[in-house]
């Protein structure tokens, strides 16, 4: 398989309020594979209802296992399959080590879902920022790690879970690690979601040959999630105040979605015919979105910044990124 040169943006049916259930309506994925990292919670829960409620065979990869050990039973007894549970510590490039040497036979689907927000500078043994090293350098170095695991599928997607607030900041590559400049949670969570788009990009362009594609998916405003867990209210508060799209928070004009809601634009992305062969693109609302200044007076939580889908950007944040992965694959 080659990647979808149809440059046409990618348009459906469904939209804001539309369901995981609803977007796979009609889809089998019997005999079909899924892990979803961080599936033990929020839209990682939904996500995994709904491939597995497809037939697929779907493995949580989580941090707490006994919360997945919860959630897979709960899946299983509302779709009738099994849902196997995986250890996962993504901040540790051990665990996604380990996750990798255990996993067998192809996969089909890799939904790079989880993700972290911390209040405080932090970093790991290797000296990179934790939520940087969290978001995207262990989900990167899990897709290498599967790399041959997906090319074994033959059409495999890899959805990778960014944000609005990646346009909070493109990615620093002269200091990625807060090392000269003053630490700031929304911006170092809007680098880190800034390189999971890029991410997407270089793998596609590198990995289409191989039977992968790989896409961004922007989840919406949904409440009552863990991202924010590490922040209290008033650190939360203040980060939203900073955005550039400060007005969205506006209570009286916010419109949050359900869990099942806030997964339907990664099961979409994930399995819709209409993604086939299609990579390297930024998705909200089960449509591809259109690229914005993200500096624009009057800005929304819609729409992907320009820098976010550079592949000179995306090229040098996998060269970057490699230093961190043991698997050979490049």
């Amino acid at each position: 398989m080659t990647a979808n040169t149809n440059l046409e943006p990618i348009q459906s049916q469904f939209g804001f309020d539309s369901t995981a259930a609803e977007v796979i309506d009609g889809i089998d994925l019997s005999g079909r594979r899924a892990i979803v990292t961080g599936g033990s919670s929020g839209i990682g829960v939904e996500t995994a209802r709904a491939l597995a409620a497809a037939g697929a065979e779907v493995t949580l990869a989580v941090r707490n296992t006994d919360a997945g050990e919860q959630t897979a039973a709960d899946i299983s007894a509302t779709t009738g399959n099994p849902v196997h549970v995986g250890l996962l510590d993504l901040a540790e490039q051990r665990s996604v080590g380990t996750f990798v040497s255990r996993w067998s036979g192809p996969l089909d689907l890799l939904i790079n879902n989880a993700g972290v927000m911390l209040p405080d500078l932090r970093h790991t043994p290797e000296g990179w920022e934790l939520t940087f090293a969290t978001n995207h350098l262990g989900h990167f170095a899990l897709a290498l790690g599967l790399h041959d695991a997906l090319a074994a599928a033959g059409d495999a997607r890899i959805v990778s879970l960014t944000s609005a607030g990646h346009r909070r900041s493109p990615v620093i590559f002269d200091d990625i690690n807060f090392n000269s400049r003053p630490y700031e949670p929304g911006v170092a969570y809007g680098q880190s979601k800034t390189a999971n788009v890029l991410f997407t990009v270089e793998a596609t362009r590198r990995w289409a040959s191989d039977g992968i594609t790989a896409n961004a998916v922007q989840p919406g405003p949904v409440a009552a999630t863990n991202l924010n867990r590490h922040l209290d209210a008033g650190a939360l508060a203040a980060v939203q105040a900073s955005a550039p799209y400060a007005e969205s928070f506006d209570e009286s004009k916010m419109r949050y979605k359900t869990a099942e809601q806030g997964a339907a634009t990664s099961v979409f992305v994930a399995t819709s015919p209409l993604v086939d062969g299609i990579g390297g693109r930024y998705f909200e609302d089960c449509n591809q979105a259109p690229v914005i200044d993200p500096d624009a007076p009057n800005s929304t939580i819609f729409g992907v910044a320009a820098y976010a889908l550079d592949p000179a950007n995306a090229k040098r944040l996998w060269e970057v990124s490699l230093g961190t992965a043991s698997s050979p694959i490049q």
